[in-house]
């Protein structure tokens, strides 16, 4: 007799949503449900639980919960469920949804995006969303970590770091010390209001200043992610200081890769949050930095990369799974992207939504990422002081 439990879970767990997926071993997604954040880090420990059981019985409304064999649960700063009484919490919460019949793992965020990207059980994921990490990982379970030090001691690369060198960039013009341009002016319109930018740049702008100080400051500190944006619209326009924080933050994200990876190392580079699988400048650039030094590069998603609760369900199935054939396409089925309308789950296969930047050789691709970077704007000309 067919074992009855033919189903697995995958879920996201973050801060301002919670995302689950339902799917069978050979790569099928039935089910798609999201709600409120449901991080323990982010929320007392009884929301978080609530709303992950809501999001797991809305997930499981048309389907029998008894077919439901395992589960995998993906989350940054998984760590808090150490803590016996969070861990027993979040059990309970898992299995007044899916069953006490029905296995769980708890993963870090991490791994779950490493296995969104790939069915590779060994390589990097580097993602840079509000903050920035690189991760190792092997035999799909971390292995090292580099970065991910937070606004306050690091996170170079990230949105929240953008967004800083932006605001920092626009104290130097209003004081003086760097050229004004469509970067300052943007920050300062969206700080301080239409309007705001000052006219001058070759004086001091003492009131504009103190605004703009006391606006950045009064805000929590994570609203500077904000900025992000303006930096890359200001660097497609051609903004030598927008266009020059891009690149240097594709420095420091390509760095945090070259620490986990040797000079023979052929396994992947998956790219993983928002500021590396939206087409942005900072993304073609990190592309540029590691074209030379990584033997294959993630693939270029061109409708989004798949979610984490995808990469949470595959690594529930893919314990299944020796044949690597097999495991490529399962992987490949359970990540292609769908298409929802009007808050439904996703039903209608998007079909091949890769667009390979991994073929070729190493030159090759070293060649094509430095021609799409000799295409961008060229910097505007300098401003006489």
């Amino acid at each position: 007799m067919a074992d009855p439990r033919d189903l697995v879970i995958g879920v996201d767990i973050g801060g301002t949503s919670t995302t689950a997926v339902l799917a069978s071993a050979d790569g099928r997604r039935h089910a798609w449900a999201n709600g409120e954040g449901a991080n323990p880090n982010a929320h007392p420990v009884d929301v978080a639980t609530a709303r992950l059981t809501e999001v797991l019985r809305e997930l499981l409304t048309d389907v029998d919960a008894g077919r439901v064999s395992t589960g995998v649960l993906g989350m940054a700063g998984v760590s808090r469920l150490s803590d016996p009484a969070v861990d027993t919490a979040f059990q309970q919460a898992w299995a007044a949804a899916a069953g006490p019949a029905a296995r769980l793992r708890v993963l870090s965020d991490v791994e779950t995006a490493f296995a969104a990207g790939t069915p590779a059980a060994t390589g990097v994921v580097l993602i840079a969303g509000t903050g920035a990490i690189a991760a190792r990982i092997e035999r799909n379970a971390l292995h090292r970590i580099s970065g991910g030090h937070g606004w306050l001691l690091g996170d170079e690369g990230s949105a929240f770091w953008l967004g800083r060198e932006a605001v920092r960039h626009t104290l130097r013009a209003v004081e003086g010390a760097d050229r004004p341009g469509e970067l300052t002016d943007s920050v300062l319109d969206a700080a301080l209001g239409a309007g705001s930018a000052f006219l001058d740049g070759s004086r001091t702008d003492g009131e504009t200043r103190r605004r703009l100080i006391a606006s950045v400051n009064s805000a929590p500190p994570v609203r500077l992610a904000e900025y992000a944006p303006l930096v890359s619209a200001a660097c497609l326009a051609g903004d030598p200081a927008a266009r020059k924080i891009v690149r240097r933050g594709a420095t420091e994200l390509a760095t945090l890769v070259r620490r986990l990876r040797t000079s023979d190392d052929t396994s992947p580079v998956i790219l993983a949050g928002s500021l590396l699988t939206s087409g942005s400048p900072l993304e073609a650039e990190v592309r540029a930095e590691l074209a030379d030094s990584a033997d294959v590069l993630s693939e270029a998603w061109v409708d989004g990369a798949p979610d984490a609760a995808t990469g949470a369900a595959w690594l529930a199935v893919a314990a299944t799974i020796d044949d690597p054939t097999t495991a490529r396409q399962v992987h490949r089925r359970l990540t292609e992207r769908r298409t929802s309308v009007g808050g439904a789950p996703p039903e209608a296969w998007a079909g091949d939504t890769a667009a390979s930047a991994s073929t070729g050789t190493r030159a090759a691709r070293a060649a094509g990422a430095r021609a799409s970077r000799a295409q961008a704007p060229p910097p505007a000309a300098p401003v006489s002081p």
